[in-house]
């Protein structure tokens, strides 16, 4: 027992674990300007997941016309239906760009030398608050996205109808708020699977290529250490029970999902990789420990929208694990 408990010891050491406080930080002076910053975009992120939570669609309406081409009355209101959407959807596609920025801002403050990863998360815990707010978000969008197969088709409808050019009159103030530059981005944005964890894949690669003095390791420990701290945080009864809150452990769980993610796409060789700075099986475990209903969307997650598991060097026991 003394030597189980000493190999568990020391596999818990192997990986940074400490609270961080995801219900309570506050940022401190030195936190305080990016925290304004950041805070500022997401702000609107809850108001956005409601309103895509609640996007329906023009189904019915673009059937209608599709079925009835020479009804000029059934264009129009398919047209007039979609229309307002579109402009829904170039709100959300905006705020992609915003979180963009937003991440890159909090990569720059928690990397930045003299301090190591695990020292910046651990210091400043309001900034690594944010970060795990963007990564909550990002998931719960693409997971409702994914759901909703009418954003695909109400856009397609639409840039389908633009180049058509057959009521041109109607196409003017629409053109003003979507031109086609902006549809063409919209486009290439809806296309993904998890758009918003594609932005911050590609925004997170383009710090590193921009930072070259920076060591990739910076970028990819401050990734791995937030997945560690967050695994050990739920696995650990005396930190789970700081939590006064059920649905911090769930955003404790989506986050951890989304860093890996993440690091998978970013980092050479992935998460799943022997040489990994991640305890993919831990990870997987305390997932695993949850009521199924909670958690499959992100073992969904893990399996469909990582980069590396089904790579060579991931070991079977991880692949069965995730079947």
């Amino acid at each position: 027992m003394g030597n189980l408990l000493k190999v568990l010891t020391r596999e818990i050491e192997n990986y940074p674990h400490f609270f961080l406080d995801f219900e309570n930080a506050q940022p401190t002076d030195g936190e305080r300007e990016v925290w304004n910053q950041i805070s500022a975009v997401l702000q609107d992120s809850e108001s956005l997941l409601a309103d895509l939570q609640a996007y329906k669609g023009a189904g019915q309406e673009i059937r209608d016309a599709i079925q009835n081409p020479n009804d000029v009355q059934l264009q129009e209101k398919a047209w007039n239906s979609v229309c307002p959407l579109v402009v829904r959807l170039k709100r959300f596609y905006e705020f992609s760009l915003r979180l963009e920025k937003a991440l890159q801002s909090l990569l720059e403050s928690l990397t930045c030398p003299p301090y190591t990863p695990i020292q910046h998360l651990e210091r400043e815990q309001a900034l690594a608050k944010e970060f795990a707010e963007i990564l909550h978000f990002t998931l719960r969008f693409d997971e409702l996205k994914m759901r909703n197969p009418a954003i695909q088709n109400d856009f397609s409808y639409y840039r389908r109808t633009i180049n058509r050019n057959r009521i041109n009159n109607m196409h003017i103030d629409i053109e003003n708020e979507v031109n086609n530059e902006m549809a063409n981005r919209m486009s290439l944005f809806y296309a993904e699977a998890t758009p918003m964890l594609k932005t911050l894949s590609n925004a997170t690669t383009y710090f590193v290529s921009e930072n070259k003095t920076l060591p990739i390791e910076n970028t990819t420990d401050c990734l791995s250490t937030m997945a560690s701290v967050c695994k050990v945080m739920l696995e650990t009864p005396e930190y789970r029970s700081r939590f006064t809150s059920e649905k911090t452990l769930m955003f404790c769980m989506r986050v951890m999902v989304g860093v890996i993610i993440l690091y998978d796409h970013v980092h050479p060789v992935g998460a799943f990789s022997k040489t990994s700075k991640i305890d993919m099986k831990g990870c997987i475990k305390v997932l695993k420990e949850q009521p199924p209903d909670a958690v499959e969307g992100l073992l969904n997650a893990l399996r469909f929208t990582t980069k590396h598991l089904n790579d060579e060097s991931t070991s079977k026991q991880i692949r069965a694990m995730l079947q």
